[in-house]
């Protein structure tokens, strides 16, 4: 593991340094600064030369987030790294995948483009919101799953006659693997969305009367989707509602609404490091960084990681 260096953003220095311990090396020591204007400013106080590089940073907006990684990518670049990964657990944009409506940016290919040209090598993420994102790079991408450490926590409840109900279509996969593996029936809501970041709640396919309901999704943003589903699943007979997310934006008026709702409990990952969120009542977070060191080990020792995506 001597060539092996990690560095971490400002995002996700919490992440990066139980990464580091579990891999039983040092965070590496970059200086992340800005001038008096707000410019940011990035420079490695060691060197780096020859090294297999992993730059962690979740590009949560504000765009802060993203510019420093890629001017920590375009250092490290100059640098001479050897291999640069970009470890996102969080990937920001990731929404704006398709040209859904007429004038509107395809924001993700947009940041592909700009970690390729910055220097990145290959990219590490976490529960991307499409998969199909990763087509947009034409460097090596890993994509982990958050129901690695979700899913093992969930069973360890022992729930009684669970079901998974999926929040909307675009969670009808994740939500069938979670069913699957907990033995639990699968519920769909079939929601109609006005406009971004509003949803409005249409349907329910499947029965979640008197069951001990499971809501997964990749993220929780506003949590409007999922404080509905809660509703919804309650108004329909379930005797319980609990919800997991990999990524926990918690943005607007996403705290309101989930102390509200009569939540048995929310299960998050910390690819997101946690502010205000604290004040969320019945939360549990649950770390991924064993995950991300399980899989940086491996791209470092030039082994298959595909035993870590399911």
């Amino acid at each position: 593991m001597d060539n092996l260096r990690i560095f971490a953003g400002d995002m996700s220095k919490d992440i990066a340094s139980e990464i580091a311990e579990a891999l039983h090396v040092p965070l590496g020591e970059v200086e992340l600064g800005r001038f008096s204007d707000g410019e940011l400013y990035v420079k490695f106080r060691e060197n780096i030369r020859g090294k297999d590089v992993f730059l962690v940073q979740s590009t949560v907006p504000p765009s802060d987030t993203l510019m420093q990684l890629l001017l920590m990518l375009d250092a490290a670049k100059r640098a001479s790294a050897r291999r640069i990964t970009c470890v996102i657990p969080y990937f920001g944009y990731a929404r704006q995948d398709r040209k859904d409506q007429p004038r509107v940016a395809i924001a993700a290919k947009l940041v592909a483009d700009l970690l390729t040209v910055s220097g990145a090598d290959r990219v590490l993420t976490m529960d991307l919101h499409a998969e199909q994102i990763q087509g947009f790079f034409n460097i090596p991408f890993d994509h982990l799953y958050g129901r690695a450490v979700l899913l093992p926590y969930l069973e360890s409840l022992e729930l009684a006659q669970p079901a998974v109900l999926a929040p909307d279509i675009g969670s009808v996969k994740m939500a069938r693997a979670y069913a699957k593996r907990l033995g639990a029936d699968l519920a769909i809501v079939d929601k109609r969305r006005p406009r971004a970041n509003e949803a409005e709640v249409m349907n329910v396919i499947g029965d979640v009367r008197d069951r001990n309901v499971i809501i997964v999704d990749d993220m929780a943003d506003t949590a409007g989707t999922m404080t509905q589903s809660v509703k919804v699943a309650m108004d329909l007979g379930a005797q319980s509602v609990t919800c997991a997310c990999t990524h926990a934006l918690l943005s607007g008026m996403a705290i309101e609404r989930l102390n509200a709702a009569p939540l048995r409990e929310l299960i998050v990952t910390d690819t997101i490091p946690f502010r205000d969120q604290l004040g969320v009542k019945n939360l549990r977070i649950l770390s991924v960084a064993p995950i991300f060191a399980q899989a940086i080990r491996m791209i470092h020792d030039e082994r298959s990681i595909s035993t870590l995506f399911g």
